[in-house]
């Protein structure tokens, strides 16, 4: 179970770079928010130049709020993001069925 820092640092750039067109397929751009250790702010570009980047952009269409333990748990198994967000552990504003689409990029 990879900590955010290392989802958004090492394992989701490298599943852009390894299929940058299945990437931009999602046509969306993400802000995410981790809460505890290990975790931060990134944005994922999945539309214009795809890749991810520290901090908050102001263009992002959906914004994806958890904590370092649950985000521990979505990496863990992407299929669970649906039960997180219904159990109250994920909060999705803005475009929520983007976040949808996020599981070729994640795992």
């Amino acid at each position: 179970m990879p900590d955010a820092q290392t989802s958004f640092t090492e394992t989701i750039p490298a599943n852009i770079a390894r299929s940058p067109e299945r990437a931009r397929s999602v046509g969306a751009v993400f802000v995410f928010r981790i809460e505890g250790e290990g975790g931060g702010t990134w944005t994922v570009d999945l539309k214009n130049e795809p890749g991810v980047y520290e901090g908050e952009r102001e263009d992002a269409e959906c914004i994806i709020e958890c904590s370092s333990e649950t985000w521990k748990k979505l990496s863990d198994s992407p299929a669970s993001a649906m039960q997180l967000f219904f159990q109250g552990e994920l909060k999705v504003t803005g475009n929520a069925m983007l976040a949808t689409r996020l599981q070729a990029v994640i795992a």
